[in-house]
């Protein structure tokens, strides 16, 4: 356990925050005399877990702490946040449903393409594309959470989504090609031999079926007799 692990984790243990900070209703409290109310609050916890994100990868490649955990829960963690926070705005009848099921499918697909990437040996990388899209969705998402009281906010907002789901299809779409080109060649050509080992199997084990039953054949058994017997030379009268 190191510091950008450590931070990984708490963004995870904000998820479970802004969810209930989103879904509670008149959430009020005075701070230096100053009202903060629910949404207020949201932005907060949201902003700081998305602050993390930066942090954690940027600490952990200064200080050269890159381990397995990090690498598989800072991925986990963003989408976690990201989902939690697409879903508690359609629940506040914010956003519409199908954008946060088109977003979050999407994490699901580009999460399982890496996977089966990672299996196969081959390591697909966040694109710059990717990379614009988280950006996108943190200040898309920010501004939909102001606009559940500021009304004024509710187009701006709507605008930066309908640009966080065209990033994310174009980064989709990156993803796939990458799988494609690398992954998915890799596959073919080790089922070929795969294949092409087996039927080798398969012709070995017709030949010695094919041995085994010419050795067990009448026919072979009496040449195997007259094979021991002496030709007596034919007689000269």
């Amino acid at each position: 356990m190191n510091l950008p692990n450590a931070l990984t984790i708490l963004r995870i243990f904000f998820v479970p925050l802004l969810v209930a900070a989103l879904v509670q209703e008149n959430v009020t409290f005075q701070v230096g005399g100053y009202t903060v109310t629910k949404e207020w609050l949201a932005l907060a916890i949201f902003l700081t877990a998305a602050a993390t994100d930066s942090l954690d990868g940027y600490l952990a490649r200064r200080w050269r702490q890159v381990t397995t955990i990090g690498t598989l829960l800072d991925p986990i963690a963003d989408k976690l946040l990201v989902s939690a926070a697409l879903i508690s705005l359609v629940q506040v009848r914010v956003l519409p449903g199908w954008m946060a099921i088109l977003i979050v499918g999407r994490e699901f697909a580009v999460s399982g393409l890496r996977s089966i990437a990672a299996a196969e040996g081959y390591t697909i990388r966040a694109s710059d594309l990717g990379k614009t899209k988280m950006l996108s969705q943190v200040v898309a998402v920010s501004c939909m959470l102001l606009s559940i009281r500021h009304e004024r906010l509710r187009l701006p907002g709507m605008a930066l989504m309908w640009g966080v789901v065209f990033f994310a299809m174009l980064s989709a779409i990156s993803y796939f090609r990458k799988f494609w080109r690398k992954v998915d060649e890799s596959i073919k050509k080790r089922r070929r031999r795969e294949l092409l080992q087996l039927e080798r199997k398969q012709q070995r084990s017709r030949v010695r079926r094919q041995r085994g039953l010419m050795g067990s054949s009448p026919e072979a058994a009496g040449l195997g007799a007259s094979g021991g017997t002496i030709l007596k030379p034919p007689e000269v009268s």
